[in-house]
């Protein structure tokens, strides 16, 4: 049902917990789903230098977490707002269509987090 890297990513999640350091930090949450999702970024001259996040709902959705923090890392704010739900499915090798949900999540917290920087 899941792909080898979604299994992965949900077995042994990267980059997860606090950050004390961060720069913005913000939670998002999926109503129709009740999973929520935290991301906190520390930025260092407009780019992204540590990312973690903590979430609360299912393997898709912690897997897509862990996915968005090692995919933002070492971007600039700009090439962190052109990444979308379909290039994290693809990092995943795939979501089942019923899961497609976790990846709007992350990026909703990435676009969260970009947003209140902006404020």
């Amino acid at each position: 049902m899941y792909s080898p890297a979604v299994l992965d990513h949900f077995e042994h999640p990267r980059n997860t917990g606090e950050l004390a350091e961060a720069t913005v930090c913000v939670t998002t949450e999926n109503p129709a789903c009740g999973d929520i999702m935290q991301l906190a970024l520390h930025l260092d001259n407009g780019v992204v230098k540590a990312a973690r996040f903590r979430t609360r709902g299912c393997v898709a959705a912690i897997a897509c977490g862990s996915a968005l923090t090692e995919l933002i890392q070492g971007k600039t704010l700009d090439q962190a707002q052109r990444i979308n739900a379909d290039e994290l499915r693809n990092l995943l090798q795939g979501l089942p269509e019923a899961s497609y949900h976790a990846s709007h999540l992350a990026i909703d917290a990435l676009g969260a987090a970009l947003n209140a920087l902006k404020s």
